[in-house]
């Protein structure tokens, strides 16, 4: 069992590392890239200096169809209030690619490089200790610094990309609110921490309750870490204190939801391991409409779109539509199977597999409130008495998708006020 998984293992690292000829491609357009940057920043006289972050500086990006390059700008502290605008300045006169604004909790900037991949242009305040940082980018250096300190050799960079790879198939990787998964850094620290990809998932299987992490035992004990630790930062099921600020959980963006999803998906692998475990797999909605098909239940799929800024904005607001969608259809059906697929642009698809509860039984107000049994009586049908209350009982005899399309005339404004421009029933 331990060769199968072993073999697996060094399968999928064949074709989750990056080709020489990409990696080629983009070190040469960085590297220029770099070079004009800073000779920007010496003619404008700016004390700021440019570094490369993220998987690519710290050599654990895997295999993607479009490849995203961290590089941060990192400003003197007396340009704090103006470091996107300096940035923005800079890039508009080096005219090195396409350029693109995103908003954030600091305005930073992409550039295409080429269709394969692009640069994030981050602007940051130089700071000696991570207590003085106004914004969370700032600790990047300190990240890419410890990073390359823990991870010396090649077999512990795999690992991170394995545990990387896994998590991206599985929709389980990203800090983004649409997510709630696992960040780069934060496999990054597991990995340190468990020493490989299978310690860590048959590890994670095993967790009940809250496992909490300290790599550089910067408290003396779990209850020291609660008493001192801020209770918001604790709420996710694994906490890890962030070797390079002990304040902060470098996990904090990990829901019970996804995690309990890693849980599962780690079970599965260990239980059958396979190539498969580590692709991406679209969502077969044929396969799923046979299904329901075949077990006499009803199948919808639904398309959404948003006005709002593509990334951690727009899928936000997709997601949070979807959930309120599937508290909506809940209601009425019972949700057998459902899922979210964002494009990573403007746009979703949700998919619902339900069986309808025949009747909706709503209660109304206690028979001795005659003014709002009245009013109760004049909106509903079918009131029947229980005790001191009274109730009416509504069949459900129409399809899940006369029920999205009713309810979507209905509650228009509402939708638009969600964020949501589009909301389309496509099968």
């Amino acid at each position: 069992m331990k060769e199968n998984i072993n073999q697996i293992l060094k399968e999928v690292l064949k074709r989750i590392n990056p080709s020489e000829e990409e990696l080629s491609s983009m070190n040469k357009f960085l590297k220029d890239f770099l070079n004009s940057f800073e000779k920007k920043v010496k003619e404008k006289k700016i004390d700021a200096q440019i570094f490369v972050g993220g998987s690519f500086a710290k050599k654990t990006l895997i295999k993607k169809k479009l490849y995203d390059i961290d590089v941060f700008a990192r400003f003197d502290k007396k340009y704090e209030d103006k470091v996107s605008d300096l940035t923005k300045k800079i890039l508009l006169e080096m005219k090195k690619g396409e350029l693109s604004l995103i908003h954030g909790s600091r305005d930073y900037f992409r550039v295409k490089g080429t269709e394969n991949f692009f640069i994030e242009v981050v602007p940051v305040v130089k700071v000696k200790n991570p207590k003085e940082a106004e914004n969370i980018t700032d600790l990047s250096y300190f990240h890419v610094d410890y990073i390359k300190k823990k991870l010396k050799n090649e077999k512990m960079l795999e690992e991170v990309r394995l545990a990387k790879a896994f998590c991206h198939a599985n929709k389980c990787y990203g800090a983004e609110s649409y997510i709630n998964g696992f960040s780069g850094y934060a496999l990054e620290l597991l990995i340190c921490y468990y020493k490989s990809f299978l310690n860590l998932a048959k590890a994670v299987v095993k967790i009940r309750g809250k496992e909490i992490i300290d790599l550089e035992k910067l408290y003396k004990n779990k209850n020291e870490i609660l008493m001192n630790m801020n209770g918001a930062k604790m709420v996710s099921p694994i906490v890890i204190i962030d070797p390079t600020f002990k304040e902060r959980n470098a996990l904090a963006a990990l829901s019970k939801e996804t995690f309990e999803q890693f849980q599962e998906v780690c079970r599965k692998f260990l239980k059958k391991p396979s190539i498969e475990s580590f692709s991406e797999e679209k969502i077969d909605y044929e396969e799923v409409k046979k299904n329901a098909l075949k077990n006499k239940i009803e199948f919808i799929l639904i398309k959404a779109k948003t006005d709002k800024q593509e990334g951690d904005i727009a899928g936000s607001k997709l997601v949070k539509f979807y959930r309120h969608l599937s508290d909506e259809i809940d209601n009425l059906y019972e949700i057998k199977n459902k899922g979210f697929d964002y494009d990573d642009k403007k746009g979703a698809e949700y998919f619902f597999v339900v069986k309808s509860k025949k009747e909706l039984i709503q209660m109304g107000p206690m028979k001795n409130n005659k003014e709002a049994c009245a009013a109760f009586r004049k909106k509903h049908k079918n009131i029947f008495e229980k005790k001191d209350r009274i109730y009416s009982k509504e069949k459900i005899d129409f399809s899940i998708k006369e029920f999205v399309n009713n309810w979507e005339s209905k509650n228009s404004e509402k939708i638009r006020e969600m964020g949501i421009t589009e909301l389309e029933v496509i099968d």
